[in-house]
């Protein structure tokens, strides 16, 4: 099995210079974890709820929460990425994108092709394929 069969295509993506509150609120808005940072289609970076969850600041702070919107209004989507991204081919093998998965203990992996994103793959498509996988048997 192959990633291209259980990758997802329609690829929600960013801009580097978005607003992280505005690409925090599409990722709400769209129910989903990860968005893909391209500039023309090429990959700059990811950025995941995780990284929205480290940039806020501690509920111990003494701003008033009009004070913390406006800061993070200033912060944009390149500065809370992940600049070294890990990516996987529509050709890879989904064993080899789960053992990524695992290993690194991240939750998606950009597919790429000749340069330009064409892809995602996430845990929960790694479920489905297994799901796939034992009701085929």
């Amino acid at each position: 099995m192959l990633v291209k069969r259980y990758m997802q295509t329609k690829v929600v993506t960013v801009g580097p210079d978005e607003q992280a509150n505005a690409a925090l609120y599409m990722m709400k808005k769209k129910t989903i974890r990860h968005l893909v940072v391209t500039d023309n289609g090429k990959l700059l970076g990811i950025v995941t709820d995780r990284d929205f969850r480290l940039m806020r600041p501690s509920p111990a702070t003494s701003l008033s929460i009009y004070e913390i919107h406006y800061l993070l209004d200033k912060v944009t989507v390149k500065e809370i990425m992940t600049k070294k991204v890990i990516t996987v081919t529509p050709e890879t093998r989904i064993a080899d994108a789960a053992h990524l998965l695992l290993n690194r203990r991240i939750g998606a992996l950009p597919v790429v092709k000749g340069g330009k994103v064409v892809g995602i793959i996430t845990e929960t498509d790694m479920i489905r394929a297994l799901i796939n996988l034992e009701e085929a048997q």
